[in-house]
């Protein structure tokens, strides 16, 4: 069996983007160790499994990269997936996540784009009910 465990997520500060994918997403922060080299490693995701993120200093963090926020060529490369579109919506507006449009249905289910700490689009969506 193949599955995809974990994917780098470039990432300007280790701090700030655990407390978007913490706080504001919901997120579980899986791990946070730096080796004795002083590399820090840093992965978040869904509590409940799954894949998760493993956050990457672009490398020219310092400056404002042009690849963070901009990773999938302003394409939605990351579908978060909800049971409970509604709730998790509504919880996620609270938070201050931005939404570029209302939620929409389709015929593979509910979905909404919002964006990322670095305006990065990702769609939030509740599949179909399958029958």
């Amino acid at each position: 069996m193949l599955r995809i465990s974990d994917v780098a997520y470039l990432v300007r500060d280790y701090d700030e983007a655990i407390v978007f994918f913490v706080q504001t997403i919901g997120f579980a922060l899986r791990e946070d160790e730096t080796n004795a080299a002083g590399r820090r490693r840093v992965v978040v995701g869904p509590a409940d499994g799954g894949t998760g993120l493993v956050l990457a200093l672009a490398d020219d963090a310092a400056d404002t990269s042009p690849v963070v926020g901009n990773q999938a060529g302003g394409k939605v490369a990351f579908f978060l997936e909800t049971d409970d579109f509604t709730a998790q919506h509504a919880r996620m507006t609270a938070a201050g996540v931005t939404f570029r449009e209302e939620p929409r249905h389709e015929v593979y289910g509910t979905v909404a784009v919002f964006e990322d700490l670095y305006g990065m689009p990702w769609d939030l969506i509740q599949p179909a009910a399958q029958s």
